[in-house]
This record gives structure tokens, C-alpha cells and sequence, in this order.
């Protein structure tokens, strides 16, 4: 036998040994798993995504809600005393899916309305009989020291979607989505605006959907802007930064006569911005 297969060999049984010790003792530790995970790894049984996954399905354990959730000041809410047209435009405006639908006072969340749940009525042209009340579904509210796994079983048991996280004293805190806990697994989740690997994309007369990581140079470039790149790199990080904080989803502004809203964003960094060009001049 080679020396070379002999080798082969006993990293074989190495590993195979691990495996077996591993899940024949007791107790079974995580950093027994963790040990394994990264040997799988060196062996080449698991990819970098794979690992990626595992590590974030172990992380998720030790993590709570209120480390994901949406905090309360940048929650899109539905007024069940407003108008139709007045949700509408926030529903197209936001392009959300769920919204929390408050009532008398902003802290009184009363349902979760889904957007998909209008269209039929509006297509049936019944929007002067809707009454919001009649669509929303019950709200789901959880504690910000809930576990992560713990929701995440709970999100497919109930089929629901979202929560509203609430304080020590039952008052809303903020709302979490099934996709902020599988993103903490997978890493983020693309939507339709992530489908492409340019910068940006053409929506319509002078308007387009840019992503925030378009570097400045990059931007001026096509645009025939002059927004300096001596601060900030991304057009992402000149935009936030005109804002003062952290923007959510479809706050605007406008630099160099230019209309910027962000389309996407979570509580780490703006995403997607919707641009129009020459809005100083509307």
C-alpha cells in the first residue's frame, strides 16, 4: 500500500471517528458541533454556504427579537381612519406586503392588513364599500427577549408572516418578519430588485431603481453628476448621510435636483433607492 493511500486512509478514519464520537457521547456540546461543522468543512463534505447556514441556524439560538425586529419609529402603519386613497398610496408608495393597521392612537395596533387581500376588491371596483376592518387578520404579538428559533417554529406552525414585538410593559416595540429571521440563516434574501447585477435599471422616463452600493465615481459617470466621493464612496452613504439617520423605507430626499426614496432598507443600511431626475424643476 502507497504511502500516499495509507494517508488518504487514515484521514478517513479520523474523520469518522470524530463523527462517531460525536454522536455517540453524551452530552452533545455546541462546540462539539461547531468542531465537526469545521472539519466537514476542511474535508470538503460541506461548502461555504453551507457552512455559512449551519452557523447561522446555530447563531439564531442565542439570539432574540429585538436584535432583528423593525423598532417602532421606522414601522409603516396603516391608518384605519384614513381614506382608501390615503392607504393606497402608502401601500404603492412603501411596496411592503403587510402593514400594521393602527387605530385611535399609534401605539394601538388593531390588525395586520395584506396588501394582496385589496386587489380583488379593487378590481371588482368595490374601493368606495371597502372597510379596512373587514380585511385585517389577527395581529401576533411576542416579547423582545423571544428566541429566535423559538419564533421561527412558531412563524411555520402558525403560517404567519409577521409579529409585533412588544416591551415589559405590552407596549409595541417594533414588528419582525419571518424573512428577518431566515436572513440571519441564509444571509439576505434578494427580491425583484436584486435580480440584476448592475447598479441600476431604467423604470421609466428619468427615473430608475439604483442600488445604495453604486460607487459615487461610478454614478457621476452616468448620470453626469458632480456629487463629491471625498466623504463617502457608495451613493448609498451620501444619500443616508443628507438624511441624518438611518432612512427607512420610502423616506425622500433631493440632492443636485435629484429625488432619491429608498425602496429598501432594514436596520443595518439602506439597500434600494428609487431615483427621478430633474425634480427640482416639477
Amino acid at each position: 500500500m502507497s504511502e500516499d493511500k495509507s494517508s488518504e486512509e487514515a484521514t478517513d478514519r479520523s474523520w469518522l471517528d470524530k463523527l462517531g464520537q460525536l454522536f455517540s457521547s453524551e452530552p452533545r456540546t455546541r462546540g462539539d458541533l461547531v468542531e465537526l461543522l469545521e472539519a466537514a468543512h476542511g474535508n470538503d463534505l460541506v461548502d461555504d454556504d453551507s457552512r455559512r447556514i449551519f452557523e447561522g441556524a446555530l447563531r439564531v439560538a442565542d439570539m432574540q427579537v429585538r436584535e432583528i425586529m423593525v423598532p417602532r419609529s421606522r414601522m409603516v402603519c396603516l391608518q384605519a381612519e384614513d381614506s382608501l386613497e390615503e392607504n393606497l398610496s402608502t401601500v404603492i408608495r412603501t411596496a411592503h406586503s403587510r402593514f400594521p393597521v393602527v387605530g385611535d392612537s399609534s401605539d394601538h395596533i388593531i390588525g395586520i392588513l395584506l396588501a394582496k387581500d385589496l386587489l380583488p376588491l379593487l378590481l371588482q371596483g368595490n374601493d368606495r364599500d371597502i372597510d379596512i376592518h373587514s380585511l385585517l387578520r389577527p395581529t401576533q404579538v411576542v416579547p423582545e427577549s423571544k428566541r429566535l428559533n423559538v419564533l421561527l417554529r412558531e412563524f411555520r406552525e402558525n403560517r404567519n408572516h409577521m409579529v409585533i414585538v412588544i416591551d415589559e410593559y405590552g407596549a409595541a416595540a417594533g414588528l419582525a418578519t419571518i424573512e428577518d429571521v431566515l436572513e440571519e440563516i441564509v444571509g439576505e434574501i434578494e427580491d425583484e430588485y436584486d435580480k440584476d447585477d448592475r447598479y441600476y435599471r431604467r423604470i421609466g422616463e428619468g427615473e430608475f431603481f439604483v442600488k445604495a452600493l453604486m460607487p459615487i465615481e461610478e454614478f457621476n459617470e452616468e448620470f453626469e453628476t458632480r456629487f463629491s466621493d471625498d466623504e463617502y464612496d457608495t451613493i448609498g452613504g451620501l444619500v443616508t448621510h443628507s438624511f441624518g439617520h438611518l432612512p427607512g423605507n420610502g423616506e425622500e430626499v433631493i440632492l443636485g435636483g435629484i429625488e432619491f426614496r429608498v425602496t429598501k432598507a432594514d436596520k443595518r443600511r439602506v439597500h434600494w433607492l428609487r431615483m427621478r431626475m430633474n425634480a427640482d424643476k416639477s
